[in-house]
């Protein structure tokens, strides 16, 4: 679809039209090949941007103009739940604005947004535009199934937005038809660029201390988690770039009448022309920074965190019910703990007790019919398995069940390891012979090095950790009871 773009210093107009106030600040192509930014002027107030609540994009807002907008409307009540959600509002709400502008008929009302969609970029550096070669590169990271899991969640949604809009007559038209219709993938995935919240938990909780970006951030997310609103698009202040650490100079928040102002944080000095950034989270592994965002801080020594999954071994008995009553993600995070490592899963305990251990299932029927599988430890009810590590605890083979994870999870980082030694032939023939942008193999090749750090650490601490609790008397004592009954079983081969 063709997309009209609109330079960055006409932004000013557009800012003046809507009652953007800049106090001290202006956007504007800022040094270092970091594409457009905040930078001060002479004299500067706080707040340094006041934005007008009614510009703040949010679920609520593009139902609201939806009342006024039967174009916009047919869609959202054609995807149901999806346009329920604040992602899915959003990006229907954008793909309106980009067909408005491609097209010669009036498509939707006119707002804000159409003319703002103009100043976005037409090309990003993320890895869901990655070519083969260079999706390649990130064989054996984390990054390569949140990768796969990303392009096949967006191939999902397009394909439900051409489901349910292909009976409306103007979407047939200018998005669907084989002759008339411009609409493509790439496009869903440009507007999944303009506004993205990650879709799984896999990066939650990690931390980091960055100050130097290897590229231009090109930012997936321009969403803004706004107190008091929630995940939003802020025009203007999205323009600001990432710095981390002490390096972070202004802050973002609302005011009282739900204004999203950003104010420059205390005991900040900054002279005339130097750039105000904001911080997309400290809190971001190396994988989640280049994955939504497009780059990795070029000071950090290890990946922080990554995330890799597990699953039930095919002879487990009870892996369907285990599966069925999972609530959280099939694998478990490893990330940087002080000197050491750590690693955090619910998940994992379902794969290390079954039933001849206390682990049952029972199927309930409702009052309304239904039926609900029920899990339970030794006759407790378990409502919420992230419990059941606690119920783990008290038991006395608590060390025998905290060996089976440990080494689990141990197998599981050094298949993760294998994956990425095994690849490094490839990608370095890839290096030389393939189409692969300078910028995305550094940052490919930075990734690989640090999750392998990360993994080299992790699988020596548990190492350490096993062998610790191979010397537990609770241990030696089920194992001993164990290899008498089976032989083939040996503490070299604990599960």
């Amino acid at each position: 679809m063709h997309r009209e773009t609109l330079p960055v210093d006409q932004l000013a107009a557009w800012s003046r039209l809507n009652n953007v106030e800049f106090n001290g600040v202006k956007i504007t192509i800022v040094q270092g090949n970091r594409g457009s930014g905040l930078v001060t002027t002479a004299e500067r107030s706080n707040p340094l941007l006041r934005i007008p609540n009614d510009l703040i994009l949010s679920l609520e807002t593009v139902w609201v103009y939806a009342k006024s907008d039967k174009h916009l409307r047919q869609v959202l009540e054609a995807t149901g739940d999806y346009s329920r959600t604040t992602r899915g509002a959003v990006l229907i709400f954008l793909l309106l604005q980009v067909t408005n502008g491609a097209t010669e008929g009036s498509i939707g009302v006119s707002n804000p947004f159409s003319e703002y969609v103009k100043f976005l970029p037409l090309t990003v550096s993320l890895p869901t535009f990655w070519n083969e070669s260079e999706q390649a590169i990130v064989t054996g990271t984390s990054l390569e199934a949140a990768l796969s899991a990303k392009l096949k969640s967006l191939d999902r949604e397009f394909t439900l937005l051409k489901e349910k809009t292909s009976s409306i007559d103007w979407c047939q038209k200018y998005w669907w038809d084989a002759d008339s219709g411009t609409l493509t993938f790439h496009d869903w995935k440009i507007v999944d660029a303009m506004y993205s919240v990650c879709l799984t938990d896999m990066f939650k909780g990690s931390t980091h201390n960055l100050k130097q970006a290897i590229l231009t951030p090109k930012k997936r997310s321009r969403a803004l988690d706004l107190p008091g609103i929630g995940h939003s698009m802020v025009p203007c202040m999205d323009m600001a770039n990432h710095a981390s650490g002490d390096s972070t100079s202004a802050l973002y928040e609302t005011d009282s009448d739900g204004n999203a102002i950003l104010v420059l944080q205390d005991d900040t000095y900054m002279a005339p022309n130097d750039e105000v950034t904001i911080t997309y989270g400290d809190e971001k592994g190396a994988c989640e920074m280049l994955f939504s965002y497009g780059f990795i801080e070029s000071i950090v020594e290890t990946a922080r965190e990554l995330f890799l999954d597990l699953d039930m071994p095919n002879d487990d008995p009870l892996k369907l019910a285990k599966k069925a009553v999972a609530q959280s993600a099939p694998g478990f995070r490893l990330f940087l703990h002080g000197d050491s490592t750590d690693w955090q899963s619910s998940f994992i305990w379902l794969l290390c007790v079954n039933e001849e251990d206390g682990l049952e299932f029972k199927v309930l029927q409702n009052n309304d019919g239904e039926r609900e599988l029920q899990a339970s430890w030794k006759d407790e009810e378990i409502t919420d398995m992230s419990t059941l590590v606690t119920l783990l605890k008290l038991e006395p083979l608590w060390d025998v069940f905290e060996l089976r994870a440990i080494t689990t999870l141990q197998t599981r980082v050094e298949q993760q390891l294998l994956r990425l030694e095994g690849s490094k032939n490839s990608v370095d023939e890839l290096l030389i012979v393939g189409d692969i942008d300078n910028d995305i193999g550094k940052n490919a090749m930075r990734l690989r090095e640090l999750e392998e750090i990360l993994m080299l650490r992790a699988y020596g601490d548990f190492e350490t950790k096993k062998s610790q609790l191979l010397k537990s008397p609770i241990v030696q004592q089920y194992l001993d009871t164990t290899m008498a009954e089976s032989p083939g079983v040996s503490e070299d081969n604990f599960s």
